[in-house]
């Protein structure tokens, strides 16, 4: 008997499941390539280990750049003040020779050692501060050759005074101009020359903070976007080598930031005080030893020097508002020593002005310890105190943060990029 095998049909593929309307299908993740998990592990650990490496290095570069900023600002402070201790010396000299020239025939000892000490001062300054840089070398060369013009028109009024010949007057005239009409206003120029790259500088002190800050917050944002990245691909809130170097990070803001922030906040009070009362008052120096020279053209012209006595008081208000102001903080007893000065050169005035010229001439050079002679140089030699007290302070307070500083915060950046890096690796290594 035979059996027979009847096979059942095949049965029939089943359908897909009809698309629903309004669904997505899932979309396909992929394996390789920097958009996978893996991938973009590897990339966005890198971007976090460059990031918090850059922003170490920068914090080296802006502590860097600050500590040459603010030597920069000290040495042109130095300089600046150096250059109007040169203009001071000199035209003490001029005041000095005028006021000696009142006396016919051989001037008075001290007045002579005077103008021969400021003359001598006022070029070994001018020396120094040429050797000191390039900046201004033309202009100190010029004030040099000046300088030689101005004493061999001085030796040759002091020659015809000797002798009592009235052109004396006329050559002492001339080198007063030479001074004020060349040498003076060359200086001046230098020393605002000078303040402009004080104030560069301290510009640029100023800005390594915030562009510390900007850094930082870049860096912190970049940290946090890959943070979120690694913990959606991952399911893990946190990852430690990334939060690590975020940790990183903030202690260079915290420490980068205090030490560019107090370094700035040194520059700035050395700049708004002991700085700005240090040009004040040598300013107001300078100011009364030509008023000093003022007063004697005055004398010398015989009636005819008003202009010289306007000059004269000119000068005092304009020394007296300096002094008053930001020279104040140096000295609060200079207004006072000043208005004693012109209240004697007041008593001079009246006694010229009331036809006595003998004892005008003989107040202006008298050896009384109340006459004007003794009160100007008690104004002086304090004016001179001030001004050297004041850059001494001024070089105190202009220091510099330690470099150890920036090289910490390079250390710092660099650790925060290997922690950053190897903490992804468990994470890479899940997908070997």
């Amino acid at each position: 008997m035979t059996t027979t095998v009847v096979s059942s049909p095949p049965s029939p593929p089943h359908p897909a499941p009809p698309h629903q309307p309004g669904t997505q299908p899932a979309p396909a993740r992929p394996t390789s390539g920097w958009r996978s998990t893996p991938g973009g592990l590897r990339l966005w650990g890198a971007v976090a280990a460059v990031v918090t490496a850059l922003t170490g290095l920068l914090a080296l570069g802006a502590t860097t750049s600050q500590s040459a900023a603010v030597t920069g600002v000290r040495d042109s402070a130095a300089q600046l003040v150096g250059l109007q201790d040169a203009r001071n010396q000199l035209v003490a000299a001029d005041a000095a020779a005028t006021t000696a020239f009142l006396v016919g025939g051989l001037e008075p000892t001290d007045l002579r050692a005077s103008y021969d000490a400021a003359v001598d001062a006022g070029a070994h300054a001018l020396a120094q501060l040429a050797a000191s840089g390039p900046e201004g070398a033309d202009g100190l060369a010029e004030v040099s050759a000046d300088l030689t013009t101005y004493t061999g028109l001085v030796a040759q009024a002091r020659a015809n005074n000797r002798q009592g010949f009235p052109v004396g007057s006329a050559y002492l005239e001339e080198a007063s101009t030479v001074l004020r009409e060349d040498i003076v206003p060359t200086l001046d120029e230098l020393v605002a020359a000078e303040q402009q790259r004080v104030d560069d500088e301290l510009s640029s002190v100023r800005s390594a903070t915030p562009l510390l800050v900007a850094v930082v917050v870049l860096a912190l944002a970049v940290l946090v976007a890959v943070q979120v990245w690694v913990a959606r691909r991952t399911r893990r809130t946190f990852n430690a080598g990334l939060v690590a170097a975020t940790v990183a990070v903030l202690v260079i803001a915290v420490v980068g930031g205090s030490t560019l922030g107090g370094a700035a906040s040194r520059a700035s009070r050395a700049h708004d005080g002991p700085y700005a009362a240090t040009v004040a008052t040598s300013q107001a120096f300078a100011l009364v030893n030509d008023a000093r020279s003022m007063e004697a053209f005055t004398l010398i012209r015989r009636g005819s020097g008003a202009a010289y006595e306007e000059s004269f008081v000119a000068n005092v208000d304009q020394a007296r508002a300096a002094l008053a102001g930001d020279g104040s903080r140096l000295d609060a007893s200079l207004v006072d020593r000043l208005d004693a000065w012109v209240a004697a050169h007041e008593a001079v005035r009246g006694l010229d002005d009331s036809g006595d010229w003998d004892g005008a001439v003989a107040l202006v050079t008298s050896d009384d310890p109340a006459a004007s002679p003794a009160l100007f140089d008690d104004l002086s030699a304090s004016l001179t105190a001030a001004v050297d007290a004041g850059s001494t302070q001024v070089a105190d307070d202009l220091r510099t943060s330690g470099t150890w500083v920036g090289w910490l915060l390079a250390a710092l950046g660099v650790g925060g990029a290997v922690l950053a890096w190897t903490g992804l690796r468990a994470r890479r290594e899940e997908y070997r």
